[in-house]
């Protein structure tokens, strides 16, 4: 059976599946907090106005594309501490190297932290030139948005060379702890920061960003002094000495984190430039064009917390099958991704029953405007038609880094994003007169040829590994 899902007893699946959720929970939690973030933030500009919510949609899809590329890049640490650590329980590496590695990874978050800074900053006359069709208003906001959120890159880097480095030693909770802390300081500072609270003036949306810049500093030295004090990764060696930046380290992240990083930006990327064209769509005689972007900021935050679930799991298998490998357990990898995606598939099943059903009510708690709701309402049914697929090829693509496969998954997500699902949306929209709803039919189809073309090398790929390493 695919991956050999049936060879073990249930009793070995619950075994395996009960390591991948101790890892995937508090990873999921985490995972939440982030995200949570940007639900807070979309909530709190909704209030103030269409233009500040607006401006903050656009302003986090771009945070979000750069983000989530140099994190995809960063990315590369988990299967590297994880395969490490397996090799280390072996006795075949030193719990020491472990600790350099992560002081590079340190290093190279400082660096990949930078240029998303420059690239923010950059991009603010661009955002202003291309959008000047749009209210002067949201225009501002989004230019001030993008200006203090452009400070949280550094940090939000470190922050993920640390968390790849406790996530990979079995440590997820201290992440889960961390982010939540940092999720409630960020409503504090919303609420200051946008409203104008304690002498401060109301900078509405763009106070989002700055409270979320300052969060992500927060998030990153708090976990860094956590790790620095906690017995339990002394034997590692993170902080016993200085290292300067090692070149050779950087050039094997780099090989492996890019294409990972370009597999995070085609999916992404997706996402952003649908947002970024629909404010190009204009109204429709009976919505205006910020009740089109709002609609489509709501549906991306809500669905990006219900893709925490499958993300978690995948994060967890890349661990698991990491740690399999460095213990030259190559079968036993291959059924970890099973269990991973098989696990992943059921709750995909719940999330869209959740979706459908409560589609009015999710949209209801960002906006009260009710042309939003409504379109809402409709781009939610869309999100809830590829759960299941969008599991299956999340899943699958983490697993594959569990491996250190990283440049075959990335070009099937450009095959699938770009060819079956950018490319097609915009022919529905513009061509074909379907509006917002063509990019969001195209994208169903292309997760499930992502989902389908991944799934197909996994199950290669880990039958080849296995008579590889006999």
């Amino acid at each position: 059976m695919l991956l050999d899902i049936n060879r073990y007893s249930f009793t070995t699946y619950k075994k395996e599946l009960s390591a991948l959720a101790t890892l995937a929970l508090p990873m999921l939690l985490s995972q939440i907090a982030q995200v949570g973030t940007g639900f807070v933030d979309t909530v709190m500009a909704g209030s103030v106005s269409i233009d500040d919510l607006s401006a903050v949609g656009l302003g986090n899809s771009l945070f979000i594309t750069i983000y989530i590329t140099l994190m995809g890049v960063m990315t590369a640490l988990n299967p590297m501490v994880a395969q490490a650590y397996g090799s280390s329980k072996k006795g075949d590496t030193p719990a020491h190297a472990i600790g350099e590695l992560g002081r590079q990874g340190v290093w190279y978050g400082v660096v990949m932290g930078l240029i998303g800074m420059a690239l923010m900053w950059l991009a603010i006359l661009p955002f202003e030139m291309y959008f000047s069709h749009l209210s002067p208003r949201t225009l501002a906001t989004t230019a001030d948005y993008l200006w203090f959120i452009g400070f949280a890159m550094p940090a939000a880097m470190i922050h993920r060379a640390l968390h790849a480095y406790a996530s990979s030693l079995n440590k997820p909770k201290v992440i889960m702890i961390v982010s939540w802390l940092c999720f409630f300081i960020n409503i504090a500072l919303n609420y200051v920061f946008v409203y104008g609270k304690f002498g401060m003036p109301a900078l509405g949306g763009a106070g989002c960003g700055l409270a979320t810049a300052i969060v992500f500093w927060l998030n990153a030295m708090i976990l860094g002094v956590y790790i620095a004090k906690d017995k339990y990764f002394y034997e590692f060696g993170l902080t016993d000495k200085f290292s300067l930046p090692n070149i050779k380290l950087f050039g094997d992240i780099t090989r492996l984190g890019v294409p990972i990083g370009l597999s995070f930006f085609i999916e992404v990327s997706l996402f952003s430039v649908i947002i970024f064209l629909v404010a190009q769509l204009g109204g429709d005689g009976t919505h205006s064009t910020e009740n089109f972007i709002s609609a489509q900021q709501i549906v991306i935050s809500i669905t990006s917390l219900i893709f925490m679930i499958p993300q978690s799991m995948g994060i967890a298998s890349t661990v698991r099958v990491g740690m399999a490998l460095g213990q030259r357990q190559p079968a036993k990898a291959r059924y970890i991704s099973g269990v991973a995606i098989f696990t992943a598939v059921g709750v995909s099943f719940l999330t869209a029953l959740f979706l459908v059903v409560g589609r009015h009510a999710l949209a209801g708690m960002y906006t009260d405007d009710l042309a939003v709701i409504a379109i809402s309402g409709s781009l939610i049914l869309f999100a809830a038609a590829f759960q299941l697929v969008d599991a299956v090829q999340c899943v699958a693509s983490y697993a594959l880094r569990g491996y250190k496969v990283t440049t075959i998954p990335m070009l099937i997500h450009a095959i699938a994003f770009w060819g079956c699902g950018l490319l097609p949306g915009y022919v529905l929209a513009f061509y074909v007169g379907m509006g917002i709803y063509g990019f969001w039919t195209a994208l169903v189809v292309s997760l499930a040829v992502a989902g389908a073309l991944l799934l197909w090398y996994l199950e290669r790929h880990s039958k080849d590994k296995i008579l590889a390493m006999r």
